[in-house]
């Protein structure tokens, strides 16, 4: 079963993102947040926590074991972009845009047992 989690309008750059999302392409959970975390880029604190969000969502909405999750599918596409304007020499305003980012991160693992329930006394009877 797979669960997935998404940020949608990070205010980054999705080339930016793509680059951080693409070092924990198929890889464990726990391994793709060990790499995020000494990663020095700035992309990689929404990604992780995309991540981090996905995991808690396989394990309390799916119940699926946590250690062995593994990212089965992380994706960035742009999300809408706002346009700005910058002063430029001579009174001018020159136009730039700030990009923001959809960050889609799919995992999968295994299912937990489920536990049978404990029959009180009165159930015995």
């Amino acid at each position: 079963m797979s669960v997935q989690a998404i940020a949608k309008g990070v205010r980054m750059s999705p080339r930016k993102v793509g680059v951080v999302a693409s070092l924990v392409r198929g890889r464990t959970v726990a391994d793709a947040l060990t790499i995020l975390e000494h990663t020095p880029r700035r992309t990689a604190l929404p990604v992780s926590k995309t991540i981090k969000s996905a995991q808690a969502n396989a394990d309390h909405n799916h119940n699926l074991k946590p250690d062995t999750l593994r990212i089965v599918e992380i994706s960035v596409t742009p999300g809408p972009r706002l346009k700005r304007y910058r002063p430029a020499a001579h009174g001018r305003a020159l136009p730039f845009m700030r990009r923001t980012s959809h960050i889609r991160v799919v995992v999968d693992g295994e299912a937990r047992v489920a536990k049978k329930p404990v029959k009180t006394e009165e159930e015995k009877k």
